[in-house]
């Protein structure tokens, strides 16, 4: 029996969870699901050790970072 295993690629890192959350929801307005990983610490403090993840599925990695490139280039 052949299982679809979904592979998830991280598209940026961040140390507070506010600027992973305004990257997801960027991504998602574009039409490519994202999720923020790792902001559920108990400790904010922590994210230093771990930074906080925004992730893409594989197949979207690409566009996904062409989206976030062409957005640092609009700052």
């Amino acid at each position: 029996m052949e299982t679809d295993k979904q592979t998830f690629k991280t598209v940026a890192t961040f140390l507070d969870v506010m600027s992973a959350n305004i990257t997801a929801g960027m991504l998602n307005e574009n039409g490519i699901p994202a999720a923020v990983i790792g902001a559920d610490s108990s400790y904010p403090s922590l994210s230093f050790v771990k930074p906080i993840e925004v992730k893409v599925n594989e197949s979207d990695y690409e566009l996904a970072m062409s989206i976030l490139a062409a957005s640092d280039k609009a700052e």
